[in-house]
């Protein structure tokens, strides 16, 4: 029985695309829906704008994501489409890498939102994942 679901797994795999090919489409389609979904609904993300850190952002939370939004729509859209990867991966790596030391501030101070940064770290390390792949030409 492990023989074949190993021979199954084999087959499956020949027919997939490179792991880094797979790793830019599914950063890019993240980004992309987290970005539609800001412009869309932007009350939803603004919850996660804590009461220390509203006054430091220089527009609303409001105008905060949707700003955001149609940034991560095109960085989304260009992961998406091959062109301008180390930029865009770079982009969303950073970002997201920034968000997780903000979330785990708030998880370690506030005790919320560690679930968003269980999530988070594992999109980071896709971002930067991608990032090394453009950069030494896998994928």
């Amino acid at each position: 029985m492990i023989e074949r679901a190993t021979a199954a797994a084999e087959r499956l795999t020949r027919r997939l695309p490179p792991a880094a090919t797979l790793a830019r489409w599914a950063l890019g389609a993240m980004v992309l829906a987290a970005g539609v979904h800001k412009l869309l609904e932007p009350a939803a993300w603004t919850v996660y704008v804590t009461d220390w850190l509203a006054p430091l952002l220089v527009v609303s939370p409001t105008a905060f994501m949707l700003i955001n939004g149609y940034l991560e729509v095109g960085f989304g859209v260009a992961l998406l489409a091959d062109r301008y990867v180390p930029f865009a991966s770079f982009v969303a790596a950073a970002s997201l890498s920034a968000t997780c030391v903000y979330l785990a501030v708030v998880w370690a101070t506030a005790g919320a939102f560690g679930d968003v940064l269980a999530r988070d770290l594992g999109l980071a390390g896709l971002g930067w994942a991608v990032l090394r792949a453009s950069l030494v030409g896998e994928g």
